[in-house]
C-alpha cells in the first residue's frame, strides 16, 4: 500500500490540469468531492488518471480484497405490465403467451433444487405481473423459509414492491414490514436505471420514480434490512445525470447507511427499442467505475455484475475501483442474455470465480450477502 499512496501522490503531482489535480488532492486527503467535481472526473479525467485514484481508494478500503458469494436467480416471470424502452427482458401482458410464469410451486422445486448444496443466497427479480400479488409472493417468501430457513432471500425491486403495495392498498411502510416478516432479507438495486426525470420520462415513464424508489429502500432501511443499488448507464444520458444518480444514492446513503454496494449496469442494444444507440465502450465502462468508486465514498463496496460484461471485462474493473464481482450465479438467468450480454449461459462454480480473481492477483473471499466473509481463497 505505501508504493501505491506513493505512486498515486506522484501521479497527482504530475497532472497538469489545475482542476484535476484539485480533485485528486481532495482524494488522497479522503476529502469528499462534490457534484462538479464528479462530472468534471468524466469531462476530463484520463482513463490512466481515474483508475490509479479509484484503486487508491479500494485498496485504502479493501486491499486485494475480491468478494463474491454462492447464490442463485429465481425469475418468477417476464410478463409485465410496464414498457420499459431499454428492456429485452419482458412482454407485456397483452401478449403474455410469449413469457412465462412460474407458480410458487415450480419456484420452490428450484429452491429444492440446491438442497445440500453450499450456496447462501436466492435472488428473486422478474418482471410486474398483474396476477403475481403481494400476497402471493408473501406465501413464496414464507414457502422458502419453512423450507431452507437459513438461505438469504433478496428480493424484488422497487418497481415490483411499488405495483404490488399499490394494487394490495397498503403503504409502503406496511408492505415492507410484511414482505420482512415473510422473510425478505434484503433488496436487489435494481430498477432504479438512471434517476433524472428527462432521463426517465424518455426510457421508463410508466414505472416508479426516482423518490419512490429511494423511499422503499430508506423504509426498508430503517426496518434493519440492507440493499444494493443500481444504475444503467451508457445510452440518452449525460455526464451531470449520472452524478446526479449517485449523489442522491450518496445522500440517503449518509442518512440511514443501508446500502451494501453500487452496481453499474451497461445498457446492452439487443432486441430493444433503444437499439440504434451504440453501446458504451470498454473506456467509458471503466470510467463509470472509477467515478463511482470517487464519487460515492460512503458505499463499502463497488460490484462489476461480471455476466452483462463479460469475464475478461470484469477482471479489468478490479483495477478501477471495483472489489466485488457478483457471485456464481448458478442458474440460466435471461434478464442480460437476451438483452445481448457478453455471457449468455452465465454461470461460474466457485473454483473458476476464484481462478478469475487471481489471474488479475487479487484475493479471493467468499462472502454472504451482507459481505460476513466465510472463505478466503
Amino acid at each position: 500500500m505505501t508504493t501505491i499512496i506513493k505512486d498515486t501522490e506522484a501521479l497527482v503531482a504530475s497532472v497538469k490540469d489545475a482542476d484535476l489535480q484539485r480533485i485528486g488532492i481532495k482524494i488522497l486527503s479522503n476529502e469528499r468531492i462534490s457534484f462538479e467535481d464528479g462530472v468534471l472526473l468524466f469531462e476530463r479525467g484520463s482513463l490512466a488518471y481515474l483508475g490509479a485514484l479509484a484503486n487508491y481508494v479500494r485498496e485504502k478500503k479493501h486491499g486485494d480484497k475480491t468478494y463474491f458469494n454462492r447464490n442463485f436467480h429465481i425469475e418468477p416471470t417476464n410478463v409485465c405490465v410496464f414498457s420499459c424502452k431499454f428492456c429485452s427482458y419482458s412482454r407485456l401482458y397483452a401478449h403474455k403467451e410469449e413469457g412465462w410464469e412460474l407458480s410458487i410451486d415450480q419456484m420452490l422445486d428450484i429452491v429444492k433444487s440446491y438442497d445440500g448444496k453450499p450456496v447462501t443466497e436466492v435472488h428473486i427479480v422478474g418482471g410486474v405481473h398483474p396476477k403475481m400479488t403481494l400476497s402471493f409472493f408473501l406465501d413464496l417468501l414464507k414457502a422458502i423459509k419453512a423450507h431452507r430457513p437459513e438461505l438469504h432471500i433478496k428480493g424484488f425491486t422497487p418497481v415490483e414492491l411499488d405495483y404490488m403495495f399499490r394494487k394490495a392498498k397498503v403503504s409502503t411502510e406496511e408492505g415492507m414490514k410484511l414482505a420482512h416478516e415473510a422473510g425478505l432479507d434484503s433488496l436487489p438495486g435494481g430498477g432504479a436505471e438512471i434517476f433524472h426525470p428527462e432521463v426517465r420520462k424518455e426510457i421508463c415513464e410508466d414505472k416508479v420514480d426516482a423518490e419512490g424508489w429511494l423511499h422503499i429502500h430508506k423504509v426498508a432501511h430503517d426496518l434493519g434490512m440492507h440493499s444494493n443499488a443500481t444504475m444503467l448507464y451508457g445510452h440518452i444520458e449525460s455526464f451531470e445525470h449520472r452524478i446526479d444518480h449517485m449523489d442522491r444514492l450518496r445522500k440517503l446513503q449518509d442518512e440511514t447507511g443501508g446500502f451494501n454496494t453500487f452496481i453499474p449496469l451497461k445498457f446492452r442494444n439487443k432486441d430493444n427499442d433503444m437499439s440504434h444507440i451504440a453501446e458504451s465502450t470498454t473506456i467509458e465502462d471503466m470510467k463509470v467505475y472509477a467515478v463511482a468508486r470517487l464519487y460515492l465514498d460512503n458505499f463499502p463496496h463497488i460490484k462489476a455484475y461480471w455476466p452483462m460484461l463479460g469475464r475478461k471485462n470484469a477482471q479489468l474493473t478490479l483495477s478501477f475501483g471495483v472489489n466485488d464481482i457478483d457471485g456464481t450465479i448458478d442458474d440460466t438467468t435471461k434478464i442480460y442474455s437476451m438483452a445481448g450480454s457478453e455471457e449468455q449461459s452465465p454461470t461460474m462454480n466457485t473454483e473458476e470465480l476464484v481462478s478469475l480473481i487471481k489471474q488479475v492477483k487479487r484475493q479471493p473471499v467468499e462472502r454472504d450477502t451482507l459481505y460476513n466473509e466465510i472463505n478466503v481463497f
